[in-house]
């Protein structure tokens, strides 16, 4: 009898877990938002299937059936003067990462990437650059590379340089930039153990600013740093409030060199849940799959484009390689949704 009244009670809490995932869904799908509370509940939940097709739900219903492609290029490479502890291309570490370092790429080589990215099929591609801030020789040379990039190939051109100031932000807007990147990495609670020579608030000012001028904001982190789930919500809820138009999702790649060298992979669902939950809080957002990716979701990649994602990174990121894009196309027609405009 004992044995019939637990199943019973285990049913019945499953039920009860089911009916408040769905409840949070409608409420979302009407225009609400969730709590904290309410998020970390979702996060702990082992219906978990009931939250991915739910996060699916609301991500169809505000976003449709088109997942959002990109490509970028490291234009350079290494030397970054900040300590950031995941960051194979700090110039504290990167003498022991085996990175390549290389200074500002050349017009001719930063243009043929960019050709070959819309080729590839890419609707935007990221000019990304190792600087705490680029010295003004450096910003006035991208400049000219945005204007050739403009002119010359028919992509949408986003760019990651590090702080930015509301004059170079209406510069870079003036160019016809589309979207500028700058992320938060981890939630403020958990910065200060990645990070020593600059703060939490400095990188959500650059965001401001970014919106402040005009540019669309794509800002997000990196999970599986050794934070707890609080801490990934924290994330979460602190991008939300920024009102960020692409969130990318990094999975930590343990980097040789750095400090966090020695960490234990993310478990993939417990990223997949992650970015289910964070579409409950940003039903609107571009959530894009990123960095990490490849090495830890493996066959789950299909699942986390079914469970909140709408976006990737394809053809490598800044110092590790990745899925070239035939095959991330491939993938994304393979489960019914589609990459073009």
């Amino acid at each position: 009898m004992s044995q019939i009244n637990d199943n019973n009670a285990n049913e019945s809490k499953g039920e009860s877990e089911v009916m408040f995932i769905e409840n949070l869904m409608e409420r979302v799908l009407k225009g609400g938002q969730i709590s904290f509370q309410d998020a970390e509940k979702l996060l702990a939940t082992k219906e978990i299937f009931t939250l991915f097709n739910c996060a699916n739900t609301i991500t169809r219903k505000f976003n449709g059936d088109r997942v959002d492609i990109e490509s970028l290029i490291n234009a350079k490479s290494g030397n970054c003067p900040e300590d950031c502890s995941f960051c194979a291309q700090s110039s504290l570490y990167n003498n022991n990462t085996g990175i390549n370092k290389y200074p500002l790429l050349s017009k001719k080589i930063i243009l043929e990437h960019a050709l070959r990215a819309k080729q590839d099929g890419a609707s935007s591609f990221c000019l990304v650059c190792a600087y705490r801030s680029p010295p003004e020789k450096d910003f006035e040379q991208i400049c000219q590379i945005i204007r050739e990039i403009k002119k010359n190939v028919p992509i949408d051109v986003n760019v990651s340089l590090g702080f930015m100031t509301n004059e170079r932000a209406r510069r870079l807007k003036s160019l016809g930039v589309k979207r500028y990147n700058h992320n938060l990495e981890s939630s403020e609670s958990f910065f200060s153990q990645i990070c020593k020579t600059h703060d939490f608030v400095d990188r959500v000012n650059t965001a401001r600013i970014v919106k402040e001028e005009g540019l669309e904001l794509c800002s997000g982190g990196i999970i599986g740093m050794g934070e707890s789930r609080k801490q990934r919500l924290e994330l979460g809820f602190s991008l939300n409030s920024l009102q960020p138009d692409e969130v990318p999702i990094n999975i930590l790649i343990a980097r040789n060199g750095t400090p966090l060298a020695d960490l234990n992979p993310l478990d993939p669902i417990e990223a997949i849940k992650t970015i289910a939950v964070w579409r409950f809080i940003m039903p609107k957002t571009i959530l894009k799959i990123a960095g990490g990716r490849e090495v830890h979701l493996k066959d789950k990649e299909k699942l986390a484009l079914k469970a909140g994602a709408n976006g990737i990174i394809t053809g490598g990121y800044l110092t590790t390689g990745g899925n070239n894009s035939s095959k991330d196309i491939a993938m994304i027609k393979e489960i019914g949704l589609r990459t073009e405009q």
